[in-house]
């Protein structure tokens, strides 16, 4: 076990790499231009009233564009979709290649998505770097199958049971 060590960048970087976390696009549109970004903090709130949340860079260049469409749809990644995930962490056209229809909100829903989340924002609170967006639950679905893609040590896993 390691100990002692000062919480800078990089330390927490690695020592935050050791929580295997699912992977999820977080998706949305304002009607007429659909965006989205990979993410991997993302996590439920509250059952009564549902509500979940996940966390925005302030650098993010797609993040004003899901803040001002009041909306978001997460979509949980499957194990096979790691170059989706790929193509929201990039720069470019995300949704060229990638199919989609819009859910009751209007955001995205990715048609290979192993489960979504469509949301309304609820409430936006400073986190150091990043925005913490909570979203009020209005619909949700989930194949029946599949298992979900992970993020572990900086690289892509599967999930094993």
């Amino acid at each position: 076990m390691i100990g002692g060590l000062a919480p800078d960048q990089a330390t927490m970087r690695t020592v935050m790499g050791h929580f295997a976390t699912g992977v999820a696009v977080i998706t949305a549109s304002d009607g007429t231009t659909p965006v989205g970004l990979a993410a991997n903090s993302f996590t439920s709130v509250s059952l009564d009233p549902p509500l979940v949340l996940f966390c925005a860079a302030h650098t993010s260049s797609t993040w004003p564009a899901i803040e001002a469409a009041g909306h978001y749809c997460v979509n949980i990644l499957a194990e096979e979709a790691e170059q989706i995930s790929r193509v929201f962490a990039s720069p470019g056209d995300r949704f060229a290649q990638i199919a989609w229809h819009a859910g009751v909100t209007g955001a995205p829903i990715l048609d290979d998505a192993l489960a979504y989340i469509d949301c309304e924002i609820q409430d936006i609170y400073e986190g150091g770097d990043h925005a913490i967006v909570v979203g009020k639950v209005i619909e949700l679905g989930h194949r029946e199958h599949g298992k979900p893609l992970t993020f572990y040590r900086g690289g892509y896993g599967r999930y094993d049971q």
